[in-house]
């Protein structure tokens, strides 16, 4: 006989909280991705590609950008 006073385990967050923190997550790896590269092959020689715009402001706006959606994500009501 099944125990009818057995309950549904109920998730911390709702659905609508993992789709925000799935595009938080998605913000923070194009940043992280954008940071990629610029090195040079020749350790003797200097490539300024490694000051692009992409580099410097780009992907960490991107990355603060994704820790906010993060926290936004954390905090929201799941309820509502």
């Amino acid at each position: 006989m099944a125990n009818e006073n057995t309950e549904k385990p109920e998730f911390l967050f709702g659905k609508k909280n993992y789709i925000i923190m799935l595009v938080g997550i998605v913000f923070i790896a194009l940043g992280f991705i954008f940071m990629a590269g610029g090195g040079s092959d020749d350790p003797a020689v200097f490539n300024d590609e490694i000051y692009n715009w992409q580099r410097i402001r780009l992907a960490p706006t991107l990355v603060i950008i994704g820790l906010g959606i993060e926290i936004y994500a954390i905090l929201v009501n799941p309820k509502k």
